[in-house]
């Protein structure tokens, strides 16, 4: 019997990829250098399953039918490079290596052309939905040689998750790097998603006095309509967890203190090279690296002050414009998000279609949303778009919201409660309707110094002038 795909790597991820693969029809050659994680994972969840261990990478090949399909489950940078040098020895032309894991798409670039040359296909795929949605259905993004993408669609339309329509998750993206970009901007709105979330819980309990119970409610209502999402839905169960050891809500006593894998800051490192942007991720980024320096803050908590955190107005009014405040920067976050994925896509000749990419984030992935229906919907009427912000579904919805928007952040702001994420998002809505910035200040600055030319909005051409007198 030939298996239909190998697995290298079988961490978590990896065999639960395995695990999903083979329930949905498509046996399993696994291999891991650690034939300690191979031996277990054969003994436990894989017994009796259509799933085989082998001790290396000429057995692998062995194994497999032609062209190979060989899914590397590796942790990102040197290891995929010596994962890839491991196995290409024992492979032919026309086989196919993908990498599943969360690699810098210039890495997959790179690793791309150059196997191509070898005669190889290479996959970069992105794979969003954690351990549970490896084993029931991620949101998949692949890139690289079309016909590679041929070869293993079948098999990704199978383990994907499906969206309510019951269209599955997967679409090819583009070539080269393609499928890991999208990742990558997957996981820059997911930062963004996640600290507008946070700044909304903070401004309620902090500022508003609502408990974590009320405020778990409050996310359970709101997932019920417009903020229908993966997100609001684990915050609410989030917030109803009761630490046995203290009888308080477990959030609590969880240290303010945020990691990050890298992803997030790729996102915004690519924007600033691209000039796409996205102030939202940006902002969530900077949260978490503030959040890092917990030493300092408890510091400067005891020597800088501030106003006092008490809300003395009204508190549904403030309920209720945290909701709105929480759709209408959403929007704005998914629309800096889009914009800079159209720009990529022209920059890096990747021709991503967004519609489809919308599409596949509805299920399975940690962005998952009923606003992507919105916006797929917003790319059908229009695939030119240029900015969902332009798009009226979007430009009503937003205008409609912006004066609680204001109010919530006006609020936070006299309270002294930090809102990075919503004050950005905020920003730059105002930035995009706004005919005239005060840019024209900041090219006469650096004309000024730097005698860098200004243009002008009567004339054609570019100018310099000498700003000081000479006497």
């Amino acid at each position: 019997m030939k298996y239909k795909i190998g697995i290298v790597g079988l961490g978590v991820m990896g065999h639960n990829l395995a695990l999903n693969m083979e329930r949905n029809g498509f046996p399993v050659a696994g291999y891991d250098l650690d034939t300690a994680k191979t031996k277990a994972f054969l003994e436990g969840p894989a017994s009796g399953k259509k799933i085989i261990g082998v001790d290396s990478p000429q057995a692998l090949m062995d194994a497999l039918e032609k062209p190979r399909r060989i899914l590397m489950m590796v942790p990102a940078g040197a290891p995929v490079d010596s994962a890839i040098a491991h196995l290409k020895t024992s492979m032919e032309p026309g086989d196919i290596l993908i990498d599943g894991g969360n690699s810098f798409f210039l890495d997959t670039e790179r690793r791309n052309l150059a196997l191509e040359k070898e005669g190889f296909n290479f996959m970069g795929i992105g794979v969003s939905g954690g351990e549970e949605g490896a084993l029931w259905g991620p949101a998949i993004m692949p890139g690289g040689q079309r016909e590679g993408w041929e070869a293993l669609a079948p098999i990704f339309r199978a383990i994907t998750a499906k969206a309510e329509d019951g269209e599955p998750c997967v679409e090819y993206m583009g070539p080269r790097g393609a499928g890991h970009y999208v990742k990558m901007v997957h996981n820059g709105i997911e930062y963004g998603d996640m600290q507008l979330i946070a700044e909304v819980y903070d401004i309620l309990h902090r500022g508003g006095g609502l408990s974590v119970k009320e405020i778990s409610d409050l996310f359970s209502q709101w997932n019920e309509a417009e903020l229908k999402s993966y997100l609001i839905e684990i915050t609410a169960n989030i917030l109803k967890k009761m630490d046995p050891d203290t009888n308080r809500p477990l959030v609590d006593v969880i240290l303010d203190e945020a990691q990050q894998k890298g992803t997030g800051k790729w996102t915004s490192q690519n924007a600033l090279d691209l000039g796409a942007p996205i102030p939202t991720i940006n902002a969530a980024v900077e949260s978490r690296i503030l959040s890092g320096l917990k030493s300092q803050r408890v510091q400067a908590s005891k020597v800088i002050k501030g106003p006092e955190i008490k809300f003395s107005g009204d508190r549904q009014a403030l309920i209720s414009a945290a909701r709105q405040a929480l759709y209408a920067s959403k929007i704005t976050s998914y629309a800096q998000g889009m914009g800079m994925l159209k720009i990529a896509s022209d920059e890096y000749n990747y021709d991503l279609n967004l519609c489809d990419i919308a599409k596949i984030w509805r299920g399975g992935c940690i962005i998952r949303a009923s606003l992507l229906n919105d916006i797929m919907a917003a790319y059908t009427r229009n695939p030119a778009l240029v900015n969902l912000l332009l798009d009226d579904f979007f430009r009503v919805n937003v205008e409609e919201r912006q004066a609680a928007w204001r109010y919530l952040i006006q609020t936070a702001v006299g309270l002294g409660i930090p809102t990075l994420a919503l004050s950005a998002s905020l920003a730059y809505f105002d930035a995009y309707r706004s005919e005239r910035l005060p840019a024209n200040l900041t090219q006469a600055q650096r004309d000024y110094f730097g005698a860098h030319t200004y243009r002008r909005v009567d004339k054609e051409g570019s100018f310099h002038t000498e700003w000081v007198d000479q006497d």
